[in-house]
């Protein structure tokens, strides 16, 4: 098959390499323009811009494709035969979306319609989602409401973070819509409606979760939350999640909730520590054990276990390395200072 393919992040690389690689005709690749990036503020371009020139295909780079007719008309005499999107980073217009004739499809990270709209591997483990999956979705105007021809879920690993759990959901992407082409392809072109009903997708309620957009607000760490809040923010918005120590601005990148209904799922050392401390007998943030390896931290409930932490300045560690760094004594107090 001839197809267009729309994709920004490294989340949409497998899918464009697992079709390339099944002898699908990439016609065009189009991703969001280059960005500056890094310390260096250099110019760079997105995975799918890297990889797909590796890849020889044509690249497409508007800043707006609803306000750019002329690449519109350009990818539209690509001839593609369909058009696959997965995590492209903007609204398509009418025009794109009904221009291919066997439709145009989008690998969308979530089990709609839960978590319609940017964020959903984020926002599945801050609402602490048991599981989650894939949803290969026929496109229209609504933001993810279309009719998912297939679908596969996977559970979430409690000391699992979205990195980690977006590469696996990545994979799954490309081997489902891999999957879903030869249906697409024998299903023929014609109308839509004909074409969703030999197909026979499923249709969404009306009515479903949206995940917002993240603050910069939503990354700081309320030591005052749960345990379990307060792990589920560290993993779901890993690397970003942050609070302060003696000033300087700390990352919290993994932890391990030390509650006792939960011990099954934890590290063994972690379940070692499980019911040594009184639930909410210390104030919020206060550091209570920090020998060893262990770095554990009072919460509005139980306590957590900080297992890899990157101060300001510094490179980020875990274990014996990170208590050096902090020099924690029990009693100090993370995140007393104002927000870094």
């Amino acid at each position: 098959m001839k197809i267009l393919f729309w994709g920004t992040p490294a989340y949409a690389v497998p899918t464009l390499e697992t079709l390339h690689e099944a002898g699908h005709q990439i016609v065009g690749v189009v991703t969001q323009p280059d960005r500056r990036r890094g310390r260096g503020k250099q110019l760079m371009p997105s995975p799918v811009k890297a990889r797909a020139q590796e890849l020889g295909c044509p690249v497409f780079t508007p800043e707006r494709i609803r306000r750019d007719p002329t690449c519109q008309q350009q990818l539209n005499a690509l001839g593609a035969d369909v058009s696959v999107v997965v995590a492209f980073g903007q609204i398509l217009p009418k025009d794109i979306l009904q221009h291919p004739p066997l439709g145009c499809w989008n690998g969308h990270g979530s089990l709609l319609p839960r978590w319609r709209g940017a964020g959903p591997i984020q926002w599945s483990i801050l609402e602490g989602d048991a599981e989650t999956g894939v949803g290969i979705m026929a496109m229209e105007e609504g933001l993810d409401t279309g009719p998912v021809l297939l679908e596969q879920r996977l559970p979430i690993g409690l000391l699992e973070n979205a990195h980690q759990l977006g590469e696996r959901l990545s994979r799954l992407t490309a081997d489902l819509m891999l999957e879903a082409l030869p249906a697409i392809e024998r299903a023929g072109p014609g109308p839509e409606g004909e074409r969703w009903s030999r197909l026979k997708v499923r249709r969404q309620p009306e009515e479903g979760t949206y995940a917002r957009m993240l603050s910069k607000e939503d990354f700081q760490l309320n030591w005052g939350d749960s345990a379990l809040t307060t792990h589920r923010k560290v993993m779901g918005l890993y690397p970003g999640a942050v609070t302060v120590w003696k000033e300087r601005r700390l990352k919290v990148l993994a932890t391990e909730p030390l509650i006792e209904r939960l011990a099954d799922g934890l590290s063994e050392d972690a379940r070692a520590l499980v019911g040594r401390w009184s639930t909410g007998a210390h104030p919020p943030g206060q550091i209570l054990h920090c020998a060893g390896s262990d770095l554990v931290v009072s919460t509005s409930g139980c306590p957590i276990l900080i297992r890899e932490a990157q101060l300001e300045g510094k490179a980020r560690s875990h274990g014996q390395a990170l208590l050096q760094q902090l020099q924690a004594v029990p009693g100090d107090t993370m995140g007393l200072a104002a927000n870094p």
